[in-house]
């Protein structure tokens, strides 16, 4: 207490007998996978495309960070971080990551140069050979393309002649191995002979990170040193993670499947040890909706309350290709869920809201196909006549009923995070009846304002929520020992997932309302 020593008029300044909370960020993504160029192993916070592009490069051939990052701004995201893998250190700029692998040798094939696409491995070889049809015309012919005496690709009827089925053409827009450019430009080639060439392997001393030197590990990392998942335990701002360049390795060869499901089950965990973030998982390419249901329930077996997975993947362009590829959802939805924030609020299930910059679906799903899949927690994407592609799912991968719908977990989360950081002025405070008083009116402002933007259900903030701080809650044994027990309950609203309109045949003047 001040000290009066002289008469006087005293002017004090006091505390109020609440705090307000304020509300924390909910649409900050987090990112790992292969880059251009950038530090390894060091969560980098990134606010727009450019930004991205001057720190970690631009769009790299057979890679998905590049693009899952532009889609995430495209779709309204605003800020990110992004973690680079591949390397052995946090300082090795001079290193090759998987992203960065050299381009590939060439060769002559008639009247096109063929060569291997950049991050392309093993000993690749195309061929030229006659088309499977009866009596086909002069210039269509079949394209085998093999990597290590397999058959990768093949391209069964093509055609030198200016169409949609011209070989350079079709190689460009299916081939993730090869690329054909055709010599000179005027009229249409003649078709090349029945022949085959070698590509030859990249040298052994090339600066290439060999695919025995991506594991697991690589991703999930150490949070001592800071390396991948790991490094992100040290980033509090971040509420969604996802790993979209996992599906890349996995494509080249560099992980198999087994180890993919070990690194979302990493991923997983992370969130979970966390408890303020939702793991954003990818389905492996080219899966139909069989396929897609056999790997959620048979190849994975996920069930967690912090994951959430999306199906099918989208066609987007690829400015770095110059062409149409498919491309992981995980970071064109986690724009969504951060365009869903701003203009909704984290409560507003993050569904029905048109994917941009996706031009098509790798498969598109029919409703019979999407009774199977919604129900196993797999969001499903789909293309809508005149409505565009949207997302049409909003669940997580929980079993637990009280946990199936994403904005729940979501909503929860921005409560706790809000909460505690806006409650860090009761530390060491007297714990009396007066502080219990203050920390119920301090909370209970903060709900009455979620409540009113529409996050909790109920007609009246007692229906909504309820908190309770007193003596029934804080016995002397609590206390004794130092504790301030509050109890908070909230009723989240839920999503009207299946609307159902039922409709009924009156007869004539049944349907007049008495006076």
């Amino acid at each position: 207490m001040p000290s009066y020593l002289s008469p006087g008029v005293y002017v004090e300044e006091v505390e109020s007998g609440s705090r307000p909370i304020e509300g924390v960020g909910t649409s900050v993504a987090a990112f790992v996978g292969f880059a251009q160029k950038g530090p390894f192993n060091e969560p980098t916070l990134i606010t727009n495309w450019t930004q991205f592009t001057t720190v970690f490069g631009d769009f790299v051939e057979g890679t998905y960070l590049a693009n899952s990052v532009y889609g995430f701004f495209a779709n309204g995201g605003g800020i990110c971080y992004v973690v680079r893998v591949g390397g052995q250190g946090r300082d090795e700029e001079s290193a090759a990551t998987p992203a960065e692998l050299p381009a590939g040798t060439q060769a002559q094939l008639g009247p096109y140069v063929v060569r291997t696409l950049p991050g392309v491995t093993g000993e690749i070889t195309v061929e030229v050979a006659d088309a499977d049809a009866e009596d086909p015309p002069q210039d269509v012919f079949k394209l085998i393309v093999k990597r290590d005496g397999e058959v990768a690709e093949t391209f069964p009827t093509v055609t030198t002649k200016r169409s949609k089925d011209n070989v350079a053409t079709q190689v460009k827009a299916r081939s993730r191995l090869i690329s054909l450019e055709e010599q000179g430009k005027g009229a249409a080639p003649a078709r090349p002979t029945t022949q085959s060439v070698r590509l030859a392997v990249p040298p052994a001393d090339a600066p290439v990170a060999a695919p025995e030197a991506l594991s697991a590990e690589t991703y999930v990392g150490d949070p001592d040193r800071r390396t991948g998942f790991g490094g992100l335990e040290a980033v509090e701002e971040v509420t969604m993670v996802a790993a979209p360049d996992l599906m890349s390795a996995y494509e080249r060869g560099m992980l198999d499947l087994e180890t993919v499901v070990a690194v979302q089950q990493g991923l997983i965990t992370h969130c979970e040890s966390m408890g303020d973030r939702i793991a954003i998982l990818d389905p492996p390419p080219g899966l139909t909706p069989q396929q897609a249901l056999a790997w959620r329930q048979e190849g994975t077996g996920f069930d967690s309350k912090y994951a959430t997975m999306y199906y099918p993947w989208l066609k987007v362009f690829d400015p770095g290709a110059g062409r149409n590829v498919f491309v992981p959802p995980s970071g064109h939805i986690a724009g969504v869920w951060a365009r869903n924030d701003d203009s909704r609020g984290v409560h507003k299930a993050p569904a029905n809201e048109v994917v941009r910059g996706a031009v098509a679906l790798q498969t598109q799903i029919t409703k019979g196909e999407h009774d199977l899949l919604n129900p196993i927690g797999l969001n499903c994407i789909r293309a809508f006549p005149g409505r565009g592609i949207r997302v049409w799912g909003a669940r997580t991968l929980s079993s637990d009923p009280a946990w199936r719908y994403l904005n729940v977990r979501r909503l929860f989360n921005y409560l706790e995070e809000s909460i505690l950081a806006g409650t860090q002025w009761v530390v060491f405070e007297p714990n009396d009846d007066a502080l219990w008083a203050r920390v119920r009116r301090t909370i209970s402002a903060f709900l009455v304002n979620e409540w009113r933007k529409g996050a909790l259900f109920g007609l009246t903030p007692e229906e909504a929520f309820y908190v309770k701080c007193d003596r029934e809650t804080n016995p002397p044994e609590s206390i004794d020992a130092g504790q301030v027990i509050c109890e908070v309950g909230v009723a989240p609203v839920k999503p009207a997932e299946f609307v159902v309109f039922r409709l009924a045949q009156l007869s004539g003047g049944s349907g007049a309302v008495d006076e």
